[in-house]
Formats: structure tokens, sequence, C-alpha cells
């Protein structure tokens, strides 16, 4: 006879350590972690920062990230263990729980000095935005304010990307916006196909609130938002990307909305479309300083 499972595989680890080591990072939610890290990158290019800056401002949202990340896994855990999710490392037993808390509070830890490195404001900035998205995972996740750190953190992040240069000059308000928009839309498109599940959990955020169908409908409208205010809000011409994002973003959305009778996943493939093009807008635009 083989040896039983326990009861609780996610309190427990048997794997070795390479395997534990992937595990981890398979935790802290990487796909996340390397898009905002890259935008981050790429947003500290568009305002003129050198690479010694540049450098400072990605391990700085690196880490932010990670801890968010790890910190979202090891306080779900038994939410998730209880719901079979067999895609979440901590709760199957691949890697330990406080294994997860250990690397998630380490990655905050990192987080202060290389926050305050780019600045002062700018690592006030972002050290909150961080300490928003533990409240998320902790608390508010469970609220109708689960919104709000999504929209700070997306909507800091450009002024802090303008902040870490050495003038500390302010950023620029359509760029602002339009990452808080993001942030309502990435909010929206996250919990949409996980809504049931959450509600047999007890979780109720904005979006368990209004329901899958009324989520559906609302998610296009900060994304067309983003589009308007990153297209209109420059200074001069929207440029190519920017008319082109104008035309085509209200009946791509349209047409998501239309087909998710027949197609439930449709207004989530259709909003990650929009979602891409506002980021590549975000970036075509630049987010120079006021």
């Amino acid at each position: 006879m083989g040896t039983p499972e326990p009861p609780h595989a996610w309190a427990t680890t048997t794997a070795g350590p390479p395997r534990r080591a992937v595990a981890l990072l398979r935790s802290c939610h990487p796909g996340p972690v390397a898009a905002v890290t890259f935008t981050a990158g790429a947003l500290g290019a568009g305002v003129g920062l050198d690479a010694v800056r540049t450098a400072l401002l990605v391990a700085a949202v690196l880490c932010g990230q990670l801890s968010v990340g790890w910190c979202n896994d090891a306080f779900d855990a038994r939410r998730d263990a209880a719901a079979g999710r067999r895609d979440k490392p901590v709760s199957d037993g691949r890697v330990g729980r406080g294994t997860v808390w250990a690397a998630a509070v380490c990655a905050a830890l990192l987080c202060v000095p290389l926050s305050w490195a780019c600045g002062p404001l700018a690592g006030t900035l972002h050290l909150g935005a961080v300490a928003a998205a533990w409240a998320y995972n902790l608390r508010l996740k469970a609220t109708a304010l689960s919104w709000l750190p999504y929209a700070l953190g997306f909507g800091v992040l450009p002024a802090v990307a303008a902040l870490t240069l050495p003038a500390r000059p302010a950023p620029a308000w359509w760029a602002v916006t339009a990452g808080a928009l993001l942030g309502i839309a990435a909010h929206l498109g996250d919990v949409l196909p996980d809504i049931e599940d959450d509600l047999r959990e007890g979780v109720r955020g904005l979006p368990h609130r209004l329901g899958a169908r009324a989520t559906a409908l609302l998610l296009p409208l900060p994304l067309l938002a983003a589009s308007v205010v990153l297209a209109l809000g420059p200074p001069g011409p929207p440029g190519p990307w920017g008319t082109l994002t104008l035309a085509l973003a209200p009946p791509a959305a349209l047409a998501g909305l239309l087909l998710a009778p027949v197609r439930r996943k449709a207004p989530l493939a259709v909003a990650a479309l929009l979602a891409a093009a506002d980021v590549t807008l975000l970036l075509a635009r630049g987010t120079a300083p006021l």
C-alpha cells in the first residue's frame, strides 16, 4: 500500500529543492509579474530614465509584484485547496505555505529600499500601491472596494516612472488616468472567469456583487475610456495608432458582447485585445511629464 495523502496537502510538501523552486516561481503569478515589470521598464524608458534609474525602477516593481503574488497564493491556500485548484502549487503541496509566506515577506522588505532609491515621492507612491495590493489580498477582494487597489496600482505606475527622474516632475494626467482605468478593467477581467467559484467560497468583491453577466457588460467600458484618454489626452493629434484604436475599439467591444451568448469567453477575449491596444498606445504616446 502507498502512503496516504495528507489531509491538508497545502500544509506539507515532499518535492525536492529543484521542484520546490519551480513551484515557488509558479506561485508568484509569473505572467502578471512579468507583464507589469516589463511595462514599468518601458514607461521608465518613455520618460527618459537612464539605465541605472530604469534598473532601479524595474527592480522595485519586480520585488513589489513578487511579494503581492506570493502573498495572494499563501493567503488563499486553504480556499484553493478546498476548491481543488490544481493550478496552485501551494494548495496541492508542491511548495509549503510557510515558504511562500517567507518569500512574500522577503520580497516586500527588499522592495522598500529599492523603492526609496527611486526618490522619496516615487518610493512613497510605489510602496503605497504595494500596500494596497496586499490589502486587496488580505481583505479588500471580498468587499465592494475590490476595484480600488487595482486602480491605484496601475494608475501609480506611470507616476512612479516620471517621478524617478532627477527633477521629480509631475506625471502626465492622462497617463495616470489611463493607468487607473486599465487597472479597473484588469480587475474585472481577472475575476470574471472565477466569479461562480469565488461566490461559493464567500468572496463578494464588486464583480461578484454585479454578477457575471453585468461584469462582462461593464468590462469594455474602462478600456474604451482608456482608449479615448490615451488618444486625445496628450498634446497634438492622436497619431496613426491612436486613430486606429479609436476607430476599432468600439465595434470590437460590441462584437464581444454580441458573441457572448454563443461564446461565453468572447467579452474576455475582446477585452484582452483592447487592453493590449491600450497598453501599446500608452507606450507609443510616451509618458512625458507636464
